[in-house]
């Protein structure tokens, strides 16, 4: 709780003293402030105080005031305790601390006013600390000045926050949790070089709740409400080896401009529900936040254990591998001026991973047929149409006026898109099919699952996958040059 207090003759104008008295004696004279009476007023009569005042037709005198946080001592809001390896927030305590809960925080943007009506409601905990969390840190951040330059330092730092929630929207978040966040500056450039406002960032993630698209086999893996960030839950292992590389990601990032197949990492926090410790890793969205996809391929150039198990291959959207993508003799149509574009990306990315010794890690492809989705899209508006009797509501959801998140702005400054349209902007992995190609379709391609090194685990894999299929064989775990090579041979092979 942070009281402050102020007393009566600092709220009375006019700046008066408090009476003198004269002591003689000693050949000299020296005046002594004469100590007040409790409430006795600044140049009154002594024995006057501001209760004889109050009622008594003159100026309103204000007693002794104290501001103290009533949401705090009244168990409407958390208590937190907040502490900080990174770069300090000048603002105060109270204030940097419930910037993400209290209604009437002032923050310097002013579209962080509305507060009131987040609530962080979602369908597990977790996610509402998720939400809270991103809230939190982004709030610190903005008054936080950029840096010129990242230092070495900022690779390394982190901000935590400790939460004992007593009474504040207990139906959703649970009564204590804990918040990191990982190189909180580091990402915040990131975002800035890949494009992305923190606005933008923090709506996106917080407006609503982020929802499972599917179950990763390491744990959640989410959307955010407008589809256009990923949220991947990974293990301490992953946060580990995100460190060991975070520097030279950043640097690779800054040469090629924010031109890159690598994942697009936004944000990396940890959560702490139950004792229990959950690791979040934020990257952009690599498929369509509108274009739905109709195919999906994770692609390693390896053809041992490479084909979908029949479980998946009878899921809604199955995750075909290499020897799928042979036996269905599928195509990737782009023209030769689109495919020395992106194979200049990827022998550049490749190089970059072999150059820190990373493996096993793919291309997602993801194929839109625009014919069949113009026909879903059509089925959907028929359907919304019959719904809809009543009056149609606007989907401003809880931030009133303020913005609608990364893909927000296309709702309201750019005319519809159309069939197979999207904005490069937003879809930065998406690529049109050639004007020749059999059918039009729009295509997604990015590398994921790039935090893998070969360590000695991945060593003693070979050599047991070696012994079982041959030193022939082409096993996924290979050294990372054998590794890209394979690879980059592989995908040169997709392209009609």
């Amino acid at each position: 709780m942070v009281t402050s207090s102020l007393r009566a003759d600092d709220v009375v104008g006019g700046g008066s003293r408090a009476p003198m008295r004269r002591l003689g004696g000693g050949g000299g004279t020296f005046l002594r402030k004469r100590s007040r009476r409790p409430g006795e007023l600044p140049g009154a009569e002594p024995g006057r105080t501001t209760s004889s005042i109050f009622g008594g037709g003159g100026q309103l005198v204000r007693r002794r005031l104290q501001v103290k946080r009533r949401r705090l001592g009244g168990g409407c809001h958390p208590r937190t305790d907040m502490s900080s390896t990174a770069q300090p927030v000048a603002s105060s305590a109270a204030v940097g601390i419930l910037a993400a809960t209290s209604s009437k925080t002032k923050t310097k943007k002013k579209h962080f006013v509305q507060q009131k009506v987040k609530v962080f409601r979602a369908s597990d905990p977790l996610i509402s600390v998720f939400m809270w969390g991103v809230n939190h840190s982004v709030n610190e951040l903005n008054q936080v000045p950029l840096p010129v330059m990242l230092l070495p330092d900022d690779f390394k730092a982190n901000s935590k926050i400790k939460v004992t929630n007593h009474l504040f929207n207990r139906e959703n978040l649970p009564s204590h949790f804990k918040f990191k966040e990982y190189c909180p500056q580091v990402f915040r450039n990131l975002r800035e070089r890949f494009g992305i406002d923190d606005l933008d960032y923090q709506v996106s993630l917080t407006r609503s709740s982020p929802y499972g698209e599917s179950e990763a086999h390491s744990g959640l893996f989410l959307l955010s409400y407008d589809k256009t960030l990923a949220v991947k839950e990974i293990s301490s292992e992953d946060v580990a080896n995100m460190h060991s590389i975070l520097s030279d990601y950043h640097q690779h990032i800054v040469k090629c401009h924010g031109s890159t197949l690598l994942p697009q990492f936004l944000g990396m926090y940890r959560l702490s529900v139950e004792n229990e410790d959950s690791y979040m890793l934020v990257m952009r969205n690599m498929f369509s936040h509108r274009l739905t996809v109709h195919k999906k391929y994770d692609l390693k150039g390896s053809l041992v254990s490479r084909e979908a198990s029949d479980k998946e291959k009878v899921k809604e959207l199955p995750t075909l591998k290499d020897m799928d993508f042979l036996n269905m003799s599928q195509k990737v149509y782009v023209d030769e001026e689109q495919k020395k574009v992106f194979m200049d990306k990827l022998k550049r990315d490749v190089e970059f991973l072999v150059q820190l010794k990373i493996m096993d890690y793919s291309l997602l492809l993801g194929i839109h047929d625009v014919l069949r989705g113009e026909q879903e899209e059509d089925e959907e508006l028929e359907e919304e149409d019959a719904e809809n009797d009543g009056p149609v509501l606007s989907n401003v959801g809880s931030y009133g006026t303020s913005p609608e998140g990364i893909a927000g702005y296309l709702n309201s400054h750019k005319p519809p898109l159309g069939a197979g349209e999207f904005e490069p902007l937003i879809d930065v992995y998406a690529i049109k099919s050639s004007d020749s190609a059999p059918q039009k379709e729009v295509y997604f391609m990015g590398l994921i699952d790039i935090l893998t090194q070969y360590d000695a685990k991945k060593k003693a894999a070979h050599a047991a996958k070696t012994v079982k299929h041959g030193a022939g064989a082409e096993i996924s775990t290979v050294h990372p040059d054998q590794y890209g090579k394979r690879f980059l041979e592989f995908v040169t092979n997709i392209f009609a």
